[in-house]
């Protein structure tokens, strides 16, 4: 019995110290005062919004919980500084290739259903990744069901005036595809790419090799003017035209042309600038469109004080040479911009991982840190067997993979790289700076001011561990860690 008072005892004691404690922590908060062992409390002033893929495919484009924005700094991470003061080029959208193959397997091999599920996983912002760029192929290319043009002659003949141009090839699939397309994504841009002129303009006869006839510059000029408004009357705006799809290649076995740079500077200066001003054509001209390993060619067309007012920039492959050339291009012509149109993930690299790691370090991080305004991947949709193609690569993976006989539709490491930026960096954004602590290898890291106001920040943790930081922007500061081989999204 002693032993019980004694425990109700102390107990009593117990409960009236604490609530004395708690009378004294009370009073020293009205009165503006605590213990000088008791931190302040850092109020929380916003979120920041976090979407994670991981390498091992445990995250895709992962919604994950929010972060907490505070006003000062909280722990001692090494800091990564945005600072939206500082502002480089501004941002014309993210997507891939809507190829001629690409668009027959969403127009003719799927189900109405499938094919509405992929295009709106693939340009609807809020459901999808909101692709906001494409490129058309103008004529066929190494992914189409066959060789065309739009003003294909019989042997002998010619068609100077463009009198037989038609878009008909492009009716049964690429136009419909277009149309359903720009349904979901009214803004969405759309830059067209020929592999070759009509076989009666060349030197070749053929649709494959061969160069452009100086007597046929007038054409083909009137070419690129049919083109345009042929397509803005089916309702499809053409943002911007490249003059010839890999100039410096033409010995493949699809249509394909040999254009030097003194060739296509003379075309544009002479014939397609001129006649883009007569017919009141504001579509942009882009210069180039080939691999990274050569600068020159670029910068000699717009060292031409005559060619260069025609030109807007200036568009690259990744087939070789390094994302740098780029910034080589800009060092040497700051007020043009930049665009890169293409390159494929395929059959001889499936690892998920080290191709996602490949692709936001060279295309997306790469290219927009090289004063790119835009970075485009190949074929949109292939079918199974990387199809189908037209004498082209035989095992270029597409953005997706439909299997036309199981109906299976694959999401390829391919989109999630594009999604980590086209479903957060929106068209009009702008590149600001970004500063990692020199702490923070094997991390990287662009930042983006949207028109709404709202910043991004994509991150690639290219290391084995999990990478610890604290954001700053302005009076603004939230942690997080990267998980390894990973990419991270951050909005707020």
């Amino acid at each position: 019995m002693k032993n019980k008072t004694n425990t109700v005892g102390f107990i009593n004691i117990y409960f009236q110290i604490l609530f004395l404690s708690v009378i004294f922590l009370i009073s020293c908060k009205q009165e503006g005062t605590l213990p000088p062992d008791l931190p302040p409390v850092i109020q929380d002033i916003g979120k920041a919004k976090v979407w994670l893929t991981t390498g091992d495919k445990l995250r895709l484009l992962n919604r994950e919980g929010d972060l907490s924005i505070r006003s000062k700094q909280s722990g001692s991470f090494p800091l990564i500084t945005v600072d939206t003061a500082t502002t480089f080029q501004s941002i014309e959208g993210f997507g891939a290739a809507l190829t001629g193959s690409s668009a027959y397997n969403l127009n003719r091999k799927m189900s109405d259903i499938n094919r509405q599920t992929v295009l709106k996983m693939l340009f609807d912002a809020n459901d999808g990744i909101g692709i906001s760029y494409i490129r058309l192929t103008i004529g066929s290319s190494d992914f189409s069901l066959s060789d065309y043009t739009y003003d294909d002659m019989p042997a002998g003949q010619t068609d100077e005036d463009m009198s037989a141009f038609s878009l008909e090839k492009d009716m049964p699939d690429v136009i419909p595809m277009a149309k359903e397309i720009l349904a979901i994504s009214p803004n969405l841009r759309i830059m067209g790419s020929p592999w070759s002129p009509p076989a009666w303009m060349k030197t070749s006869g053929s649709m494959k090799g061969g160069r452009l006839n100086t007597s046929a510059y007038g054409s083909y000029a009137k070419y690129f003017v049919h083109y345009i408004q042929s397509m803005q009357a089916e309702g499809i705006p053409i943002d911007a035209i490249t003059i010839q799809n890999e100039p410096l290649y033409f010995t493949a076995n699809y249509p394909c042309m040999e254009m030097q740079a003194t060739d296509q500077l003379s075309f544009i200066k002479n014939h397609l600038g001129p006649a883009f001003d007569t017919n009141n054509i504001e579509t942009k001209i882009i210069v180039y469109d080939h691999n990274w390993d050569n600068t020159q060619y670029a910068i000699s067309i717009l060292n031409d004080p005559d060619a260069r007012k025609y030109v807007a920039g200036s568009a690259f492959h990744a087939y070789g040479g390094y994302v740098s050339a780029m910034s080589t291009v800009h060092n040497a012509h700051p007020d043009k911009d930049l665009y890169f149109t293409e390159i494929s993930g395929g059959a001889w690299a499936n690892d998920f991982g080290d191709n996602l790691m490949w692709n936001m370090k060279n295309i997306f991080l790469g290219t927009t840190k090289n004063w790119s305004k835009v970075a485009l991947l190949w074929n949109l949709v292939l079918d199974q067997n990387y199809g189908p193609t037209n004498n082209g690569c035989d095992n270029c993976r597409g953005v997706v993979t439909y299997n036309t006989v199981t109906e299976q539709i694959t999401y390829n490491e391919e989109y999630y790289s594009i999604g980590h930026m086209s479903k957060f960096v929106r068209p009009g954004a702008v590149r600001v700076s970004s500063h990692l602590d020199q702490t923070l290898t094997n991390l990287d890291a662009v930042a983006f001011l949207n028109a709404d106001g709202s910043k991004v920040i994509v991150l690639c943790n290219y290391s084995s561990d999990y990478k610890s930081f604290t954001m700053k922007q302005g009076n603004k500061y939230f942690n997080y860690s990267v998980a390894p081989k990973s990419v991270a999204s951050i909005v707020w």
